[in-house]
């Protein structure tokens, strides 16, 4: 089994950071169900702000709100307005990654949705993979995608 991307939320920022709570990460379910990200799953956060890197469990905030807060030992990693890459994993057989196409939202300085894209594995005759990342209509973007501009598809 390998683990692998299961759904990611790029570049949301933190709303607050509430040190005196139990622990863990509040989310806006509608961002969480976009990127299949479940109540109570284990997350990687990367704060691309500071370099910190922790694991913790998502807990869902109020629907609409597009919080991001994190609680208990996570709020000493993250300060409000810090950009963060929140990604969940799934493990799967090496073979199964051609039927893997994870959610990824990336997200405004407000935590509005910008883009809704996909990750997609294929493989050829001779075996070997090919990576993708597809915007919502399906269609191909140039890969390495800049980070916070909308992206022109790939020729």
């Amino acid at each position: 089994m390998r683990k692998l991307v299961g759904g990611k939320l790029h570049g949301i920022r933190v709303t607050d950071a509430n040190l005196d709570y139990h622990g863990s990460i509040t989310l806006d379910p509608a961002h969480c169900e976009a990127a299949g990200i479940l109540p109570l799953e284990f997350v990687d956060v990367w704060n691309k702000n500071s370099g910190a890197r922790i694991t913790t469990y998502v807990i869902l905030g109020q629907r609409g709100s597009r919080c991001c807060i994190l609680n208990g030992a996570a709020a000493r990693t993250c300060q409000p307005g810090d950009e963060l890459i929140i990604c969940s994993s799934v493990y799967l057989d090496g073979e199964e990654i051609v039927d893997l196409s994870p959610a990824i939202l990336t997200f405004d300085a407000a935590n509005n949705v910008v883009d809704r894209l996909r990750y997609k594995v294929s493989r050829d005759d001779a075996g070997g993979y090919h990576f993708a990342i597809l915007d919502e209509d399906g269609a191909r973007l140039a890969v390495p995608l800049k980070s916070g501009v909308r992206q022109k598809r790939a020729s």
